[in-house]
């Protein structure tokens, strides 16, 4: 049976890279991984902490140096995420990292723009990029991760992101960035309320003027804030699963995802990191629905929530619109 369509609004790059493509692509550069096995790379990848993920994903993404590699994890993860159903990805990539481990900010633009070019003619995906600020990093890496991003705008960059250790890193200092992000032309898409709660949510709606949330789901803890969000339209990329594995929730039945939906936010579904986190993005639309909540309207929140230009939006309404959905699972 052919998957339904889904459009996947939260997805790390680096974090979709497959334990034996990393051993490929380490042996390429000569760069020593930090176990030399599948099943080494599997068991480093558990998760332990948030802070401990960090360390981890640094260690194994740092094999990732070349315009080459940076096309690969592209075009690679289209291919698996198509095999999904996905005919829409926006993708996520933090090249101030691997500035900072001396590849060239050209290099990572090029490779990521080249492969979401390749991703559509191979394999009919289209994927826009939404390049991270990791948190914690200096206010002239984050201009510099914008500046660029502005230059590639008419390769498929649409919007900036800010990653890394939220509950460490309030949004607030990273407010000019966002506004130069704005001003370029460039969406704002930043992570909030996954690690820290409802406050963090406030400040990337209000100090980086967020387009649209990446997790949002501790907005929770703020029935007010909830009805905001629900109010203005602002569409939060929910990843049931990665909210697993890193403790975000305690079980998959604690998710607040029905009780965000129940409220009136729209919740588009994401995998997060896929090869780090053991999952796939027919794994987490069915996280999803067995809530009982129609994958159909995953899959318009994600057209709604998308940065991408009207006409590719017209074109993913209608393919919505011409499937068959089948009715949702009762819980």
């Amino acid at each position: 049976m052919e998957p339904y369509p889904k459009i996947e609004l939260h997805v790390h790059l680096e974090g979709t890279v497959r334990p034996h493509t990393l051993l490929e692509i380490a042996r390429r550069n000569d760069y020593p991984l930090p176990a030399d096995t599948v099943e080494g790379l599997a068991e480093l990848c558990a998760f332990r902490d948030f802070r401990h993920f960090i360390e981890v994903w640094i260690l194994t993404t740092n094999a990732l140096q070349t315009e080459a590699d940076f096309r690969q994890m592209v075009v690679d993860y289209a291919a698996e995420a198509g095999g999904h159903g996905a005919v829409y990805l926006e993708a996520i990539f933090s090249p101030a990292e691997r500035v900072r481990r001396g590849c060239s900010w050209e290099s990572v633009y090029e490779g990521v723009c080249a492969g979401a070019q390749e991703a559509r003619e191979l394999h009919g995906v289209e994927v826009r990029l939404t390049p991270d600020i990791p948190r914690g990093f200096t206010q002239e890496e984050a201009r510099a991760t914008v500046e660029w991003a502005a230059r590639y705008r008419d390769r498929g960059v649409v919007g900036v992101g800010l990653g890394g250790l939220e509950a460490e890193y309030p949004p607030e200092p990273y407010a000019d960035a966002f506004r130069l992000a704005r001003s370029l032309g460039l969406g704002s898409v930043p992570h909030a309320g996954e690690v820290a709660g409802a406050a963090s949510v406030r400040g990337a709606l209000d100090a980086l003027g967020a387009d649209r949330l990446r997790h949002g789901i501790r907005a929770v803890e703020d029935p007010g804030l909830v009805r905001e969000l629900a109010g203005r339209g602002v569409v939060l990329d929910v990843c049931p699963l990665s909210n697993l594995r890193t403790g975000a929730v305690r079980s998959l039945d604690e998710h607040p995802l029905p009780q965000l939906t129940a409220a009136g936010v729209r919740c588009s579904i994401s995998t997060d990191d896929p090869a780090m986190f053991d999952t796939d993005l027919t794994r987490d639309y069915e996280a999803a629905a067995s809530f009982g909540l129609d994958p159909r309207s995953f899959y318009e929140a994600g057209v709604a929530g998308a940065l991408c230009d009207e006409p590719t939006r017209a074109r993913l309404r209608g393919i919505g619109e011409a499937h068959v959905w089948a009715d949702p699972p009762s819980r």
